[in-house]
């Protein structure tokens, strides 16, 4: 699929930076079809293969039923994932543009925001595509895998051995989150909003990828889900506010901050669980670091990923504070400032009144007089006017 860029009326020069910016969905998508292509040629076929299919795959023989042995094939982590990583990095731009140009430009078009909100509105509106994609994603393989089962986070510990599912959902969380960097060139990011924005892709990166890399899979994706579980509600309460559906985006505002707490809390929890007891668990002599064999736990090890999940968590709810006080204030303004225009007018209101039932006694009395009277009143009146 080609997607096109936003075209302006003067044709910028070709390979120059507004041009790249331009067609940029365009020329990732063609580097990314050379790949594909090379699948077709038996020369270049074995090095394709290497940044498309996934590597360090091996089969393991299972026993379904009694006499009865199938092989199935496993992948694991290795240096061979750095060109797949490439790749779908590649395609995550590709489906960047598409989600941006045939989703959100068109319901921007109707929505009529300023530029503030309108950046925002991108940024929501990509967020939520890949959290409730990576939630259905992540929900079924927990599902999969029996993962609601708590004690299969650490238990057979080191996990070597993924399904092609699994793995390959940890192939696009890095490219993802490495796209991010990118994509500020490509959207033409104001230097303002970078730090944030590279902030959240380098958190996600510093807790994905050692996890991936050390085989504690499990507790990662069980993590991941109720983060982007809490972050969907979040921007999807945001993008409903932008809508003008301010009502109903207030009270799922409402349920997203308890999901928030109880989201932190769940990551402590299941952190506390895995690193601090089901691993420990292990006889001593297994806690050893075997870089060969997968195995990463020691108590060295399991103590530094416990403090840094935990170091996150709070990382994350002191920001939430900060938001939730910073929000109160502004409600507080918002609330003096409305009391205090509403006061003034209720002043001025009284103030009218008195004035009107002031000419009315005037008026009231004039008609008591004779007719030559309210005459010379009425030239008087003029008079003063």
């Amino acid at each position: 699929m080609v997607v096109k860029g936003k075209k302006s009326g003067k044709n910028p020069p070709v390979l120059s930076h507004e041009f790249i910016i331009q067609n940029h969905a365009d020329i990732v998508s063609c580097v990314a079809m050379v790949f594909v292509l090379g699948l077709m040629f038996q020369v270049s076929s074995p090095l394709a293969s290497v940044f498309i299919a996934l590597q360090h795959n091996v089969s393991v023989p299972i026993e379904i039923q009694p006499g009865n042995v199938i092989d199935f094939t496993f992948y694991s982590p290795g240096l061979k994932d750095i060109p797949a990583i490439f790749f779908y990095l590649l395609i995550a731009i590709v489906m960047h543009a598409i989600i941006q140009e045939y989703l959100l430009d068109k319901v921007n078009r109707k929505l009529h925001l300023s530029k503030i909100k309108h950046a925002k509105f991108n940024e929501s509106g990509q967020l939520l595509s890949f959290y409730l994609i990576s939630l259905f994603w992540a929900g079924d393989i927990i599902y999969r895998e029996n993962m609601v089962n708590i004690a299969s986070l650490w238990e057979g510990y080191p996990h070597n051995n993924m399904t092609f599912m699994f793995k390959f959902f940890f192939i696009t969380q890095i490219a993802y989150w490495l796209h991010i960097f990118p994509e500020l060139y490509f959207q033409k990011t104001k230097k303002e909003d970078m730090p944030a924005k590279i902030q959240y892709a380098c958190l996600y990166l510093a807790f994905i990828v050692p996890a991936y890399c050390m085989r504690f899979t499990r507790v990662c994706i069980v993590m991941l889900f109720v983060h982007y579980l809490v972050e969907a509600v979040y921007h999807g309460c945001r993008i409903l506010a932008y809508a003008e559906k301010s009502s109903v985006a207030k009270k799922i505002f409402k349920i997203g901050d308890l999901l928030f707490v109880v989201g932190r809390f769940a990551s402590v929890i299941l952190a506390v669980l895995t690193y601090w007891y089901g691993l420990a668990k292990v006889p001593q002599e297994q806690q050893v670091m075997d870089v060969k064999a997968g195995n990463y736990n020691t108590g060295f090890i399991r103590l530094t990923c416990l403090i840094a999940v935990c170091a996150l968590q709070a990382f994350l709810m002191y920001k939430f504070i900060i938001r939730q006080v910073q929000r109160m204030r502004e409600m507080k303004n918002v609330t003096a400032s409305s009391t205090s225009a509403a006061a003034a007018k209720a002043k001025k209101t009284q103030q009218e009144r008195a004035k009107a039932r002031k000419e009315k006694r005037e008026m009231k009395e004039e008609d008591d007089l004779p007719e030559v009277d309210q005459d010379t009143n009425k030239s008087l009146r003029q008079r003063v006017k």
